[in-house]
């Protein structure tokens, strides 16, 4: 298994920046949001798209918390993987990454979003969904 995460370095800015202007609280959070918000495109990502570890560092405890096996089951669901499978911690990466860009240029279409807005946004658009 494995013990830390690191962003890009292009997401190292992104994370504290989604941080701050969303107030939901510390860049973990953002992070978990990034990681769940690309999952929820249903795209598979290609891990010969994985991009650069030298952006911001989280050990697995603080970035997944209480709920790590939720989001690993979430992830080897997505790719139909064993929890102890070898690209497990590169998918979570790659999710990461990815979500951190799709939040900051949904944000940088929406200036005005604060984190309230944004979350109730979100809930508004999966409840027209259904």
């Amino acid at each position: 298994m494995f013990k830390q995460i690191k962003t890009s370095e292009d997401n190292r800015e992104v994370v504290a920046q989604l941080t701050r202007k969303l107030n939901l609280g510390k860049e973990n959070i953002i992070a978990r949001m990034a990681l769940t918000h690309s999952l929820s495109t249903d795209r598979k990502l290609s891990l010969k798209d994985i991009q650069d570890s030298k952006g911001k560092e989280y050990s697995k405890s603080v970035l997944l918390g209480e709920h790590e096996d939720i989001y690993i089951g979430l992830i080897c669901t997505h790719y139909k993987l064993y929890k102890t499978d070898k690209n497990l911690p590169k998918y979570i990466k790659m999710h990461i990454d990815d979500g951190l860009e799709l939040l900051d240029n949904e944000i940088n279409e929406n200036p005005k979003f604060d984190g309230f807005d944004f979350i109730v946004n979100k809930i508004n658009t999966s409840l027209n969904q259904l």
